[in-house]
């Protein structure tokens, strides 16, 4: 490997890190370069470094590029440069390998007759040294790297393209998940090798769903989060269009005096704000709800979410380990008092299920029931920074969909007490001191069967002040009587929304559907008289 190079980037992030101590160094590296990247940090572990590592190298003696080697001193000059491989290797991702190596022949002959006119030019740039010359790289890389991955101790994150033409860099990925110790794996299924150079790609995005950007030492999800770019916000909307279109939410919200009207001018537009309300099934809402609130009022809600989203060791045990990526991109963080206490500090519009997974993922049957604690859990700390409570009802999952299997009838299949126990056992246990179904707010999943789609309510309740009373709400009764309070106005929201959803001549999608051909796709479909 060449020690120079090493060296070279060694000496950059030794003085980033000498600029900073406090700030971690972040090294991304693609390819070699993601050997390079490794090498120093097996050279220095005391140095807080984040590796971002794009299709690495270290897959190199199980790639096609081995045996590719071997075949260059075959080819002579200047016919190198229009192997397609070859050029791909050294270029970039202008051409599709061959799927098989055995009929680089044919796509020799193909692509060589298609380039003779500058075969010439392109033998000048990329001469056959060069060829020669990243491959001895590449492979002494490889070697060296994949002698001392034990040595490595950063916080890894890998990025794998799944249509990589030259390296085998999705089961390298899962390799290098196995082998280092802070590994986080991010599959593109439809990207090629240079993923870096191709659009719809964004490798900050990456990073930030991933849950690997900090500004410091340890990781602080409140204060670490950087606002959405409009790519960011548009892919969020994008992930629930369909959801969307089909269930087209109405949402409602309730003026100072006790007015309900359509939209949401009955919210604050200052913080501190804490919106409490009922936890859908498999949280349906939450993209219509955070989306919807942000591209109306500008209002960015940030939610307190179950700590299973943040734990590196779900990455291995869900079908898609970038599930919860959006949640993070959109500023969710694990609910915890600390993060609580934060973003309320910071004057956030904060969203607060207190039934938590156990309402998200309830039972048959117990659609609309909260289960909320006895105990009041956060009155007292919204008093203390003054915020507003918005309690909300929500309604709909049971015009979308039916359960099929709730978390009684998977215990009794044989062998998921396995799969249960190993969704659970690393998380962080919540409301240990609570007892009853309260206390159960393990994950699970849930089988669905989906119904000709109806359409989601929404309304926010009356605002609920509790500036100037924090005095008056440190006594524990009082507390616990306006926890009572906001809890009873959820469920008139929820009854509120069922009794009206009658009256709605468009409730399911059909009535829908004729009317915007009628009045065009962007017509707002008219409801209920609130």
């Amino acid at each position: 490997m060449n020690a120079g190079l090493v060296e070279h980037v060694e000496r950059t992030v030794k003085s980033e890190s000498s600029r900073a101590p406090d700030r971690p160094v972040y090294l991304v590296g693609e390819s070699v370069g993601a050997c390079i990247a490794l090498a120093v940090a097996a050279r220095n572990r005391d140095v807080d470094l984040v590796l971002v590592l794009v299709n690495p190298g270290t897959s190199f003696h199980r790639s096609q590029l081995q045996s590719l080697s071997a075949l260059l001193d075959l080819v002579p000059d200047p016919f190198h440069s229009s192997t397609p491989q070859l050029l791909n290797f050294l270029t970039g991702n202008f051409m599709k390998m061959s799927p098989r190596f055995g009929g680089a022949g044919q796509a020799l002959s193909e692509v060589a007759s298609g380039l003779l006119p500058s075969l010439m030019y392109l033998a000048d740039i990329l001469p056959k040294e060069s060829i020669v010359w990243k491959m001895k790289m590449l492979r002494t890389a490889s070697s060296f790297v994949n002698s001392r991955l034990h040595a490595v101790k950063a916080q890894t994150l890998v990025v794998a393209s799944g249509n990589d033409e030259l390296l085998p860099s999705r089961d390298e990925a899962e390799r290098l998940r196995g082998t280092l110790k802070k590994c986080r794996v991010r599959h593109f299924r439809d990207n090629g090798h240079k993923i870096l150079l191709e659009d719809g790609f964004d490798l900050v995005t990456t990073i930030k769903g991933a849950g690997d950007y900090r500004r410091s030492r340890q990781t602080d999800y409140v204060l670490d989060f950087l606002p959405l770019s409009d790519d960011e916000l548009e892919k969020a909307i994008d992930r629930d269009r369909l959801l969307t279109f089909a269930t087209d939410p109405v949402m409602l919200s309730t003026l100072p005096d006790g007015k309900i009207v359509r939209g949401l001018a009955g919210l604050p537009r200052a913080g501190p704000v804490l919106l409490v309300g009922y936890h859908m099934l498999m949280g349906f809402e939450l993209g219509p709800l955070v989306t919807g609130v942000l591209r109306s009022t500008g209002i960015h809600i940030r939610g307190l979410a179950h700590p299973f989203m943040f734990n590196e060791s779900s990455d291995q045990l869900i079908p898609d380990s970038s599930n919860y990526d959006l949640h993070r991109i959109m500023g969710a963080v694990p609910v915890t008092a600390v993060n609580f206490y934060k973003l309320l500090s910071e004057k956030q519009f904060v969203l607060l299920y207190p039934g938590g997974a156990r309402e998200a993922l309830h039972r048959k049957g117990e659609e609309y029931r909260l289960f909320w604690p006895e105990q009041s859990e956060f009155v007292r700390m919204a008093s203390r920074f003054g915020a507003t409570i918005i309690p909300f009802g929500v309604v709909g999952e049971d015009d979308i969909c039916d359960m099929l299997l709730d978390y009684n009838d998977l215990m009794k299949l044989p062998f998921y007490d396995i799969l249960d126990k190993k969704l659970n056992e690393e998380g962080l246990k919540l409301r240990t001191d609570s007892t009853g179904e309260i206390k159960n707010q393990d994950m699970h999943p849930v089988v669905l069967t989906p119904k000709m789609p109806g359409r989601f309510y929404f309304i926010f309740g009356e605002p609920i002040e509790t500036k100037g009373r924090e005095k008056e709400l440190r006594d524990k009764e009082k507390a616990q009587h306006l926890y009572l309070h906001v809890k009873s106005e959820v469920e008139s929201c929820i009854k509120y929304l069922k009794e009206k959803r009658e009256e709605d001549p468009y409730r399911s999608i059909l009535p829908r559907l004729l009317y915007q051909a009628a009045h065009g796709s962007d017509a707002e479909i008219p409801t209920f008289e609130p």
